[in-house]
């Protein structure tokens, strides 16, 4: 395929590299596109995120920083702007950088273009405050600042020549929060990579069991399930994911409730395959596990704004809940389980179609229009 972007010397800045998830598929999927960029990010742990070893990636001086500081977002936050700002992207033609906090603050000379793909508005300045900052000493590092971090985080968000939404959730918090109207690309799902996994069944004894997915933070909302299937004693539940909270959710969780860390896309699609339903309780800015657990014919129970509401057909492949609460949780699962085998057989009808509308091929052609037109000077401010 001929595009503008073929010869250009392109560079994808990402917050930190420390991980693995959807986002860190959305990087994968952007390398593979454009084969010839070198990655740029404030730091890495290649132990925890072993799919960028194969990468060329720069790394700013907060790699050289002790890691109880580069590894705790708040302690490291004052480093942040410097970190970006100080990279030289001069000889490049283009900047793309993926991001939920500081990397769209790049700086950028007249002939280089920026295209920031917006994963969301800084959680922690913007609407999620206190699921982020509900210790006391984050508090007392933070909110004192939050007007000049505000004030901040507009301003970068004017960096970029255009900014592109993960959702139309997304792109909703870019217009209310950084005053500025985005294009919507959905994330890329890669049907013909998760059609080659086997369903077999999982080690698990008890196979009637409901799941969650999900990284262990606050915003994510996970104790509000734990608290839910606590007072549900006859119901299963696993926990797939790691985080910060792990230990905390794992002291309030019941015998009912089981953790299993970080487990492989093999053992997930056997997961997704024989699990009741997918518990998504957060405002999520997309959803990918949604569209994940679909495909493998798994009904979603859901949290009804933000992302999800985007990519699950309510009373067709899912159930959506109108509020944060236990008892909004428990309703749904009510009514999940007086329509559940209606659910699971939406879900196994419709899941693969619903999918489709998401996978990587689209992604592939609304970036690269979106790139071609940004470096034609078709688009962009």
């Amino acid at each position: 395929m001929n595009t503008v972007s073929k010869s250009k010397k392109i560079a994808i800045v990402y917050d930190w590299i420390d991980k693995w998830g959807g986002v860190e598929r959305i990087l994968l999927t952007l390398h593979k596109l454009f084969p010839q960029a070198v990655f740029y990010t404030s730091y890495t742990n290649l132990t925890q995120a072993s799919w960028a070893k194969q990468l060329p990636v720069k790394t700013s001086f907060i790699q050289s920083l002790p890691n109880f500081i580069r590894s705790n977002r708040i302690l490291s936050l004052p480093f942040y702007p410097l970190a970006f700002e100080s990279f030289d992207f001069t000889d490049f033609d283009l900047v793309i950088s993926v991001t939920s906090s500081f990397a769209k603050a790049v700086i950028t000379k007249p002939p280089t273009k920026h295209i920031c793909y917006l994963l969301s508005p800084t959680r922690y300045f913007w609407g999620m405050e206190k699921d982020y900052l509900k210790s006391g000493w984050k508090r007392l590092m933070v909110s004192p600042f939050t007007t000049g971090w505000r004030q901040w985080d507009y301003i970068v968000a004017q960096r970029p020549d255009l900014i592109v939404s993960l959702s139309k959730t997304v792109a909703d918090r870019c217009q209310k929060y950084y005053r500025r109207a985005s294009t919507v690309v959905y994330p890329p799902f890669d049907v013909d990579y998760w059609q080659g996994f086997k369903q077999r069944r999982s080690e698990l004894k008890d196979q009637r069991f409901f799941l969650v997915v999900s990284r262990l933070e606050p915003y994510k909302k996970i104790d509000l399930v734990i608290d839910v299937f606590n007072q549900l004693v006859d119901q299963r539940l696993v926990v797939v994911g790691e985080g910060s909270q792990k230990r905390y959710l794992q002291a309030m969780a019941g015998n009912n409730s089981r953790f299993t860390g970080q487990v492989t896309d093999q053992e997930l699609a056997s997961l997704y395959s024989q699990a009741r339903a997918l518990i998504i309780p957060q405002e999520e800015d997309f959803g990918y596990v949604s569209l994940e657990a679909q495909f493998f014919g798994c009904p979603v129970v859901a949290y009804a704004v933000g992302g999800t509401s985007e990519t699950v057909v309510d009373g067709k492949t899912g159930i959506l809940f109108a509020k944060q609460s236990p008892e909004s949780l428990r309703n749904a699962l009510a009514r999940y389980h007086t329509l559940s085998y209606n659910l699971k057989i939406g879900t196994i009808t419709h899941g693969k179609k619903n999918v489709e509308r998401f996978r990587k091929e689209a992604f592939f052609r609304s970036f690269q229009n979106l790139v071609d037109g940004v470096l034609s000077g078709d688009l962009g401010d």
